[in-house]
């Protein structure tokens, strides 16, 4: 369900742990601390394992792969926090491609 409430108190933790001091025990603060290559190394990990769980069969494969994305979405998340990256930022982005086609809207993107 992500109807904002849970991604919000999820990045208000997230905001907490940044708050912390560096080294504090807390797995958030960890991958803060590692900062863009520790988290992006998780979300990496995350990523694969997105995809092996989506080529299980059955029920089981489907239940792995919720898990899965849960993870890949949560590391992305503590990257957000890490970037100052509001959710209402990430909404915004999302409702303006929105009824864009994916091909179109890749196209009219700048070259970085």
């Amino acid at each position: 369900m992500i109807n904002g409430t849970v991604v919000e108190a999820i990045l208000q933790v997230i905001a907490e742990r940044k708050a912390m001091p560096p080294g504090s025990r807390s797995y958030v603060r960890t991958l803060l601390d590692g900062g863009v290559p520790a988290i992006g190394a998780k979300i990496t990990e995350e990523a694969a394992e997105v995809v092996e769980a989506a080529a299980e069969p059955g029920s089981a494969g489907h239940e792995h792969l919720v898990k899965e994305i849960c993870d890949l979405l949560f590391h992305t998340l503590v990257l957000m926090g890490y970037a100052d990256v509001q959710w209402p930022e990430i909404e915004a982005e999302l409702g303006r491609r929105f009824g864009v086609s994916g091909l179109d809207e890749k196209a009219s993107r700048t070259a970085r």
